[in-house]
């Protein structure tokens, strides 16, 4: 991580006059928030013409916007107590199933509780190389995806398990459940996933400086109103399953960022739209994950089943569809 700040200018051009600062900032090159430019801006971090400005304060053509970006001041995360379990643990990796509503690792929003911190009281050493918020952590897994996650307990695991992630040597197996029934039995999507234009959370295949992504699909089980797919990613971009299956138009069910919560209103079935109104994560759980071992170099494989949530869902979706739907093969809605 940089220790410098770094200085980055604009000049307002004729197309961007009366933009409102913070809006230009946000869907600028910097790569950062509205809300985090709010800050910048009242700390004094950026300059227009030299001055002090307000956040609205509107563009005019020829305008010098200076903005400084200082390196962020990470706080050490500490060792907690708290349940994990466990799928597989030597001297060099420790495999966890992550449940769903547990954050990766310490940010903004959330200081503590999160794997990171139990792994530091489980290991009580982990690979520096992520830094002091992100110990041993190699990939990450959204906070209410289920399923396995991998991390490294020393510096030579973290190097060999990084560039096997790079290198898109890492096998990834999801199973997700999304709204409709597709036509087709299996595909592949095949488009970039960047940070979206306006929500800067958000990620988007239409953006302008998207990443290759690559996503298999198939399907596992239908249920006529929804559909359990295995997804497999040869890429990890950031939300870029649930991305690329929203696109595809398949989201993800419970998914509040990428989803469409209004299909829960075609649902007949009181007592399965109730289980999906109750449904508050993304069905999204990592169930296969498969790599080389720094130490052995020998492939090794794990396997996570379902968690009660999901598999609750799938059997109250079973038993609101008739037997002909059970079976319809590729009948598309």
């Amino acid at each position: 991580m940089s220790e410098q700040s770094e200085k980055i200018r604009f000049t307002i051009d004729k197309s961007q006059i009366g933009q409102r600062l913070d809006i230009y900032l946000a869907q600028s090159d910097a790569d950062i928030s509205r809300s985090h430019v709010k800050c910048i801006i009242e700390n004094g971090d950026v300059l227009v013409n030299g001055n002090v400005p307000k956040v609205s304060q509107k563009l005019k053509e020829g305008d010098v916007i200076i903005l400084t970006k200082r390196p962020p001041v990470e706080a050490a995360a500490v060792a907690q107590e708290m349940l994990l379990n466990i799928v597989y643990e030597d001297e060099a990796i420790i495999v966890i199933n992550k449940p769903a509503g547990m954050v990766v690792h310490p940010a903004p929003g959330n200081p503590d509780k999160t794997l990171v911190n139990a792994l530091l009281f489980h290991c009580h050493d982990l690979s520096g190389i992520g830094g002091v918020l992100r110990p041993g952590i190699v990939h990450r897994l959204d906070k209410d995806t289920s399923g396995l996650i991998v991390a490294a307990k020393s510096d030579d695991a973290h190097r060999q398990l990084s560039a096997q992630f790079e290198q898109h040597d890492v096998q990834k197996k999801y199973l997700a459940l999304v709204w409709g029934n597709p036509k087709d039995n299996q595909g592949e999507i095949v488009k970039p996933v960047g940070r979206h234009t306006v929500d800067r959370k958000k990620m988007s295949t239409r953006t302008k400086r998207g990443k290759d992504a690559l996503t298999f699909w198939k399907v596992n089980e239908r249920f006529g109103v929804a559909t359990l797919l295995e997804v497999e990613i040869k890429t990890g971009r950031t939300h870029q399953i649930r991305v690329h299956l929203s696109d595809l138009g398949y989201p993800v069910i419970g998914d509040a960022v990428y989803g469409n919560s209004a299909k829960i209103r075609a649902v007949v079935d009181p007592l399965l739209k109730a289980r999906l109104k109750e449904f508050n994560r993304q069905a999204l759980h990592a169930a296969h994950l498969s790599f080389i071992h720094p130490h052995n170099r020998k492939r090794v494989a794990f396997t996570a089943d379902m968690p009660d949530d999901m598999t609750d869902l799938c059997a109250q979706l079973r038993l609101s569809v008739n037997p002909v739907d059970s079976t319809a093969g590729n009948r598309k809605l």
